[in-house]
């Protein structure tokens, strides 16, 4: 008879551009179908009732913006070797895809990514190993802008209103905080090819032992 474990949760965190996603596609492709990679936005709200103006205008670097409890559950439900349906969001239209989702099995590595994972108490509790990407301001948001255009057809002013607006003070008030409760804290992002070992090597020294 096979004994099923309880899945391990691996967190990154850290601020806009800084590198989480990077980190976290490094990670799963070492480990492969042992690890199952979700991240937290994700789970933006829907928001498909709202005019795009007012799309436009929402805060998606306040918590408030996210469906954390969502999230929370489905990872309990991983937890619980039960399968999810993960959303997709839209980030060009600002709201989730009707009818749309990735269907996610349990994993011995669950992955999870955000730049307010380590915010909520809740989410934070069922976190194994912490992980924070710490990448000066300048850098991540000339990493930010790239991605915008390039993958989220926004425009150079739309982008500097939002960062002056939404994802600076929101960095300061909710993000930056959250670094105390770290495990670990990665300088220079998804480059810091020893860093990533280091936590690969912490991540499967701890399957191992479970």
């Amino acid at each position: 008879m096979t004994t099923m474990h309880t899945p391990f949760i691996l967190g990154i965190a850290g601020g806009t551009g800084s590198g989480k996603t990077t980190i976290s596609e490094k990670i799963q492709d070492y480990f492969r179908d042992k690890a199952v990679y979700i991240p937290h936005d994700r789970y933006y709200k829907d928001q498909s009732e709202k005019s795009m103006e007012e799309r436009i205008k929402t805060n998606y670097d306040h918590p408030d913006a996210l469906e954390t409890d969502l999230f929370i559950a489905h990872l309990k439900q991983l937890l619980d070797g039960k399968s999810i349906d993960v959303p997709i969001y839209d980030f060009t239209n600002h709201t989730r895809k009707a009818a749309t989702t990735t269907h996610a099995d349990p994993a011995p590595l669950i992955i999870i990514e955000g730049i307010l994972i380590f915010d909520d108490p809740a989410l934070r509790d069922l976190m194994d190993l912490k992980v924070f990407v710490d990448v000066p301001a300048d850098i991540r948001i000339l990493r930010r802008a790239k991605r915008d255009f390039e993958e989220r057809g926004r425009t150079l002013d739309s982008v500097y209103a939002q960062y002056i607006a939404f994802a600076r003070p929101m960095h300061e008030k909710f993000v930056e905080p959250t670094k105390e409760f770290a495990d670990i804290i990665v300088p220079r992002g998804g480059k810091n090819e020893k860093a990533v070992s280091t936590i690969i090597h912490t991540v499967e020294k701890r399957l191992k032992a479970i």
